[in-house]
Order: structure tokens, then sequence, then C-alpha cells
């Protein structure tokens, strides 16, 4: 009997993996270079993690079950809710503002289909302790920037950017409460993908006889995508008392995020969208989602500001905001631009070697090489130059070396760049100095 995969489950072969590697390569790289740490936590977590976070209706969405100790658990489907765990344990002796990223699996009991599985990689990227609008615009650079590494352009994606906290405010200038504007927030994230009929029949309860008319002007507020206004609307809210005062804060916040994401050479990848409210009711503030610019396709990333989320957790009152970007999206859009280069796990140094004798000299000359971060392969039984000569130019490495008798008896090995057709002897005992100035600037055809 030959087992498969489960389904929306991957097996990643070495050259699946070794893409899979040249995207988390990537990905560290620039977390790094804004400066965040990295982190890991649990696959396996409390359900209760995820119930307290998000409700009870993401129990149908969990790989769950009950342990031999009686606990209800489940596999992790996202990463902030272990994050949020893990920076309430200690928020009092972490140095804000906290930057920290990971690179995970993740599980989701879905329906697989084009560009949703039920096991996948995310980046997650995110900034605890800082309240103001320079740690979104950080975090949209972030994602801009990580996306620009593997050669994506801003005619290629763009990042869709929207406000919670501005929708509440508009839907209590129309006389919502809380709850009456969630259930309306629902459905506008919702909107772009249901018939604008079934949208008015669910907005009827709630709105009542003028559901229609505030239907219009919901669309008139997502048809918002120019900053100037974005402020125009924001200033025609019919708003007093602290309300007002929020709503100039709003503008405010809105004024320093966009100049900061300007001065960042950003602002071609910016599109505003108050379409995009990511429907957890988590967020607070700012939301963004990245699309690939045709707007064909699943999100490729998507985040905002959740600073509610850790004192609910158990922790202090902290704010805090971050992204996920994961990996099935990625790989489709790259796969579509071509962008996914052939990834080559090729050795440095390919042995050629002569006999016994040859051989001890080679394998101890092998073991100092690797030792020092050289990659290095060797045919692990005798076999004839010829062959050994095609395995090498098969492999894709650049260099080889060969101990022959005559060698040997030098004590020297001969480097041959398979590039240039170069070749040149070196002496064995500063074999390490010589196969350096060697790997960085090679062998022309005329030495040997």
């Amino acid at each position: 009997m030959q087992f498969e995969s489960l389904p929306g489950f991957r097996e990643f072969y070495p050259e699946v993996c070794s893409r899979r590697n040249y995207i988390f390569s990537h990905w560290r790289k620039v977390a790094r270079a804004y400066c965040f740490s990295e982190y890991d936590a649990p696959v396996l977590e409390p359900l209760e993690l995820y119930i307290e976070k998000s409700g009870e209706e993401i129990v149908g969405q969990l790989f769950n079950f009950e342990d031999r100790g009686g606990r209800a658990v489940a596999l992790r489907p996202e990463m902030t809710p272990s994050l949020a765990r893990l920076i309430a344990a200690k928020a009092n002796s972490l140095k804000r503002p906290v930057k920290w990223f990971n690179i995970g699996e993740h599980y989701r009991y879905e329906r697989p289909q084009k560009g949703r599985l039920r096991a996948f990689y995310q980046f997650n990227v995110d900034i605890f302790g800082e309240p103001g609008p320079a740690a979104d615009a950080e975090l949209i650079c972030q994602l801009v920037q990580s996306l620009q590494s593997f050669g994506l352009n801003h005619t290629d994606f763009k990042v869709r950017l929207s406000d919670r906290d501005l929708w509440l405010l508009m839907l209590a200038s129309e006389g919502l409460d809380e709850a009456a504007s969630a259930d309306v927030l629902g459905i506008v994230d919702k909107l772009e993908r249901t018939d604008r009929a079934k949208a008015l029949e669910k907005l009827i309860p709630i709105i009542g006889a003028n559901a229609e008319q505030f239907l219009e002007k919901v669309e008139r507020v997502i048809a918002i995508h120019d900053f100037d206004t974005l402020r125009a609307f924001i200033e025609s809210l019919p708003l007093e008392g602290e309300r007002k005062t929020a709503a100039e804060q709003r503008l405010s916040d809105w004024t320093l995020l966009m100049e900061n994401i300007e001065s960042a050479g950003l602002s071609d990848y910016l599109k505003i969208d108050l379409g995009i409210v990511r429907g957890l009711a988590y967020y607070t503030g700012f939301v963004f989602e990245a699309f690939e610019a045709s707007g064909q396709g699943r999100a490729l990333a998507g985040g905002g500001r959740y600073d509610a989320l850790v004192k609910k957790l158990g922790g202090p009152d902290m704010p805090a905001v971050g992204f996920a970007m994961g990996d099935v999206t990625l790989v489709d859009l790259l796969e579509s631009k071509d962008l996914l280069p052939e990834i080559l796990d090729a050795p440095d140094f390919m042995l050629v070697i002569g006999g016994p004798e040859e051989r001890k000299a080679a394998m101890l000359d092998a073991a100092m090489l690797r030792s020092i971060g050289y990659r290095v392969n060797y045919p692990l039984k005798d076999q004839g130059f010829g062959k050994q000569f095609k395995a090498a130019n098969q492999s894709g490495a650049r260099f080889v070396l060969i101990y022959g008798a005559d060698e040997l008896a030098k004590g020297m090995v001969k480097v041959r760049d398979l590039t240039s057709g170069g070749e040149c002897e070196f002496d064995r005992s500063s074999l390490q100095q010589s196969l350096s100035e060697v790997v960085e600037n090679g062998l022309s055809s005329t030495e040997g």
C-alpha cells in the first residue's frame, strides 16, 4: 500500500525546499534590515487561546482535539494569539518598542483551493509598545520592501490602506451603536465579493428603511482613493465633542502615516481603499492588505493595529500593530511573473580522486574546507577520472580539486575552474588561503 499526503498538505522535495528556503531568506533579510528579532512559539496551543481572540466560530476552521491530559488543544492557525501571550508574559521587562518577526507553519481546516491550503507558512512581523502611526508606516514600508526583494514593483502589487477607527466615527455619525457598527463592518468587509442586492438585504435589519441611501453613502466612501478627498470627507463628518476631537486626531494620524511612507519613497505602492476593513473584530485602527495590482487572486499579506489584544489575553494595556504574509499566494504570484529563479544547490568544490592514498589526502582537505563553511562533495566509492569529471560538470560546482598520484607526490592539489577552464596547482599546506582567493577571483583560462 502506498500512502499519499493529506489534502491541503505539501511535500517539500529538495528542489521545492530550496525554493521555500529562498523565500524565507528574503523575508529574514528584510526583517533584520529593519532591526526585528526572530522568535518562535509552540505549534500546539490551548484551544481557548483562539476562542478568546476570535470567538467560538473559529473552532470550525481549526485542527483541534482533546489530548491525553484531557486538554482542548489546536494546531495554530495564526501566530498573533501566541505572540500576544508571549508579550503579555514578559511585557514589563521588554524594552519598547518590541520589534519581533517569525516564519512558521500554520494550519487551518478549510477546503483546499488555489491560493489556500490547510498547511502554509507565514511571515509574521509585529511592533508592540508604540501607539503612533510611525509604527504602522514602518510595517507598511517593510511589507513593501519584502515584496520588492523578490523583484516585484508597483506595477505588480499595491497595499490597500483603510481605517477601522474612521469607519466607526462615520457610523457613529449615522447614529449606529457599537454592536450595529460591528455588523455593518462585517458586511462592508465582504462587499467586494457580495452581490449588491444581497448586501442591501443584510443591511435592512440594521439600518431600516434608509438602507438603500446608507449603502450608496458607503459606496461613495469606498470610492475614495486619494488623500485630499479623504481629508475633505473626514472634515465633513457631522461630529461634535469627543467624536469631533477623535476625527481630528485620525486626520492627523493619516497625515503622518502618508508623510512617512512618502518620505521612504514608497507612495506608488499605496492605495487608499476604505473597502478594506479586515473582518476580525480585534483590529482597532489602520488596516491594510497587499494585493496583486490587477486585483486578481487572494491577498498576498494583511495586517493592522490591534491595541486591545494583549490586555484581552491577560497582559497590560499595550498597543500593537502587525502583518502576516503567506507563502502560498506569494509563490503563485512569483511564478506568474517568472520571478522564481531555478535554485541549484551546488557544491563549491567537487573532488576528483585517484586512488586510496589520494582519497586520504582528499578527505582531510574536505574536512578542513567544510569546517570553514565551503560545500564540498566527492564520490563515496572509487570511480574512474572520466566518470568523476562528468559528475562534477553535472553538479553545478564551479571548481574541481584534482587529487592524482603526481599531485600527491608533490604535496599539491590541482584546481580547475569549470567556468573558464583555467587550472592552477596549489600547495596543500596553504590550501585554505589559496582557495579563498580562487573563489573570489576565479581562474582565467590562461592560468595553468
